[in-house]
């Protein structure tokens, strides 16, 4: 990713959250897992990772827990179907405003979907 920098620096910053929002060449599946090398490469580890996304409008958000150290992290990758890579906006939020913006993501991404039995147990779950 052409902000790979960017993101590695605003990791190091204290709030629990690191929130990214991008644009991407790339579907669900490659753009989560071009995050998740960038974050393993500044050495930081894997917890957890999950993706949602929506077929009718093209973005979606990506989710990762990770550690480092003594250190805990979460990055929510908040992206849109585009034809290049680009950073649109990168902040740091503590526990509250983090979890505000990823359940507000969320909603606004499983809205569409709320009568699939799958989505409705992983809503329930966070």
């Amino acid at each position: 990713m052409d902000f790979e920098k960017e993101l590695i620096r605003e990791l190091e910053k204290d709030e629990l959250w690191t929130v990214i929002t991008f644009k991407t060449p790339h579907g669900p599946g490659t753009t989560m897992e071009k995050l998740a090398e960038a974050v393993e490469k500044a050495g930081w580890r894997i917890t957890f990772k999950a993706n949602w996304w929506t077929a009718d409008i093209p973005y979606g958000l990506v989710r990762i827990d990770m550690r480092k150290g003594d250190r805990e992290k979460i990055l929510l990758g908040k992206w849109i179907l585009g034809d290049e890579c680009r950073l649109i906006k990168l902040e740091s939020l503590d526990l509250e405003r983090g979890k505000d913006e990823f359940f507000r993501m969320v909603d606004s991404i499983t809205s569409t979907l709320i009568h699939d039995p799958v989505i409705r147990t992983m809503r329930e779950q966070y």
